[in-house]
């Protein structure tokens, strides 16, 4: 996913894709298009609400999520209405400002950030959270 993304970019728009000259994907579409290895599914493009469906039923897509979820805070991220937080948590966290920052986080932080949580992921298996207080 890492090198994807430093090949591709990252949209950090609207819907989890971007149709242009180089179709454009957010950190989520990546993971899903990574885990699953074939070409981007329309709704991508058009329709958010099939975009999370496809997402919660891929299980290397969410495992990857939870992972990167797991490395950029320490507690579990709740689901809320049975839909998982993590999709949002970390789409989020890299399209806007963290705390007291101006700016998302940079593509390289992005990066660098998938790099260890991958990393973790291989030392330690699935990730390991605090309950959410």
């Amino acid at each position: 996913m890492a090198t994807v993304i430093t090949n591709d970019g990252l949209h950090t728009g609207e819907q989890f894709g971007h149709r242009g000259a180089t179709d454009r994907f957010d950190i989520c579409a990546h993971a899903y298009l990574v885990a699953e290895g074939h070409p981007a599914p329309d709704v991508f493009f058009t329709d958010q609400a099939a975009s999370m469906a496809l997402l919660e039923a891929s299980e290397a897509a969410m495992q990857a999520l939870r992972s990167l979820s797991a490395s950029i805070t320490d507690y579990e991220v709740p689901d809320t209405d049975g839909r998982p937080d993590v999709i949002e948590h970390v789409f989020n966290w890299t399209a806007t400002p963290g705390i007291g920052q101006t700016s998302p986080p940079s593509i390289d932080e992005i990066v660098g950030r998938l790099i260890r949580a991958s990393n973790q992921a291989a030392l330690d298996g699935f990730p390991h959270q605090r309950p959410a207080a």
